[in-house]
């Protein structure tokens, strides 16, 4: 039995007077005198010691937007989005709400029971996080696999920027190759400028640098160096290097899960376009400030090559080699036959063309078969090196064999 029951008893039934009571209690008079008033309006439950807690309480969070954060989290979740304390916050703050801090968000997800409790994670003070300090200054590269919803295995090409982490491109193809690296590269640049390197791991799209020793440049690596671009590699089993783009494919992936499973190449390509509007307009980054990676990219000087040796449109097309070992280019209203090689006759050939610059290549493995600068004195371009006219300035022919 509580001390203020005690009290009360031995007023109301053992006689006592209140300043007897408060004599032998220990306690104010006038706090027997309010138990006593208590237990005659109450009764006995009623002298028992009451809630401190006010009883308004004007900063704390309205239930409306308690409740907005409850179903933000939900939506979120099932649309395969970060769902987590910023997110919410930014989301609020967008449909006009004022957003409490991230503590609180946490705090009313914990208790809705909406946050299951992770292991403990490395400490962020042991992450050494590299970043470009602007747009366009590294672009991360890579693919990543998914499945159609026939069991069909396709390969999803992405560029990333470095800086900002805006999506510049995010495709699906079956399967990715050289060619469609380049030619998904050139395309980018076309939309958003040169930058200034990339940085990618070494797959045989990339680099040829562990090619079985051949040596060389692929396709891609020609066009960086042909553009100035600096290109930049992982080191071999080090995807940590490539972060950023690693992480990224969680993202694309969680939210692939939460679509309807794509029938076509082609309905996954639709998904995809709105993932990049969704993932660079309506998802902050936790990076970048609650910033979208819009709002990043577009907000900061771009960054460019120094002193790009090719500017301008580079011209892509597909050709066949003839029976002869040759390829037929129009410069200048002028038709000129490309020497090959018999042994590439029949052949599928990748074309990039720049002005009087072109570099041809396998499509399927990115090899380049030969680069050469037009001559626009000559119909036919050779492979074997000319002694130049004077005045017409040769043909420069830096064919790579490889």
């Amino acid at each position: 039995m509580s001390k203020q029951k005690v009290i009360v008893l031995s007023v109301v039934q053992q006689g006592l007077t209140k300043t007897e009571a408060a004599r032998r209690y220990g306690v104010g008079r006038q706090w027997v005198h309010e138990l006593v008033r208590r237990y005659e309006h109450g009764g006995l439950d009623a002298v028992e010691p009451r809630s401190k807690r006010p009883r308004a309480s004007p900063h704390a969070t309205p239930e409306a937007t308690t409740q907005r954060i409850r179903e933000l989290r939900a939506e979120l979740t099932k649309a395969g989005l970060d769902a987590g304390p910023q997110t919410i916050a930014w989301h609020l703050e967008q449909e006009g709400l004022k957003a409490p801090s991230t503590s609180t968000i946490r705090r009313i997800l914990v208790n809705a029971g909406l946050i299951t409790p992770e292991p403990k994670k490395r400490p962020k003070s042991s992450l050494h996080r590299f970043e470009a300090a602007q747009p366009n200054e590294t672009w991360q590269s890579d693919f990543t696999h998914w499945t159609l919803d026939d069991g069909t295995d396709v390969e999803i090409l992405n560029f990333l920027d470095d800086h900002s982490r805006y999506l510049l491109s995010c495709t699906g193809y079956r399967p990715v190759t050289g060619s469609i690296v380049v030619q998904a590269f050139l395309a980018t640049t076309e939309q958003y400028g040169l930058p200034a390197s990339t940085l990618t791991d070494n797959g045989l799209v990339y680099t040829a640098r562990f090619a079985g020793g051949k040596g060389g440049r692929n396709a891609f690596e020609n066009l960086l160096h042909t553009l100035n671009i600096t290109q930049k590699n992982g080191s071999p089993g080090h995807p940590q290097t490539q972060g950023k783009i690693e992480r990224f494919h969680q993202t694309l992936k969680r939210w692939l899960h939460g679509q309807p499973p794509a029938p076509t190449l082609q309905a996954l390509n639709q998904q995809l376009h709105t993932f990049q509007r969704v993932y660079n307009h309506q998802r902050p980054h936790r990076a970048l400030n609650r910033r979208t990676p819009a709002q990043a990219y577009q907000t900061t000087p771009k960054a460019s090559p120094n002193q790009p040796k090719q500017g301008g449109h580079w011209r892509i097309r597909v050709d066949r080699i003839d029976a002869a070992g040759k390829v037929t280019l129009r410069y200048n209203g002028r038709l000129h036959h490309i020497g090959i090689g018999r042994a590439y006759a029949r052949q599928t050939v990748l074309m990039l063309v720049h002005d009087r610059e072109v570099m041809i290549t396998t499509p399927g493995t990115g090899e380049i078969l030969r680069e050469l600068t037009i001559d626009p004195t000559r119909n036919y371009q050779s492979r074997q090196k000319k002694t130049p006219p004077a005045e017409a300035g040769g043909v420069v022919d830096v064919a790579t064999h490889m």
